[in-house]
């Protein structure tokens, strides 16, 4: 018997929000602590947490504070990844003027 899986916008927006709660709570991070390094409003947190719903941009911000933003870069382009050289030491920070 062939079983299916339905997932909605909606099912996906609540277990990201529920898997970046469970990553702040692990550092021990209160909404306003995480507010304060990614600068996105402790009640927008809230709300996402509780509701699912939050702009892109922020969940990117959010996810970039909890998380290695380079997880969703290969979700997307895997090989690219691969391309993209990340400096390896501050004076290569500094030389690169990032």
């Amino acid at each position: 018997m062939v079983s299916y899986r339905l997932l909605t916008d909606t099912d996906v927006s609540k277990a990201f929000a529920v898997w970046l709660r469970k990553k702040r709570e692990s550092r021990k991070w209160s909404r306003d602590a995480l507010a304060a390094r990614s600068l996105v409003p402790a009640s927008t947190i809230k709300k996402f947490e509780l509701t699912g719903r939050i702009s892109f941009r922020q969940l990117l911000v959010l996810w970039q504070c909890l998380d290695d933003i380079g997880v969703l870069y290969d979700a997307v382009d895997p090989d690219k990844r691969a391309e993209v050289k990340f400096p390896q030491t501050i004076e290569e920070v500094l030389k690169d003027g990032f």
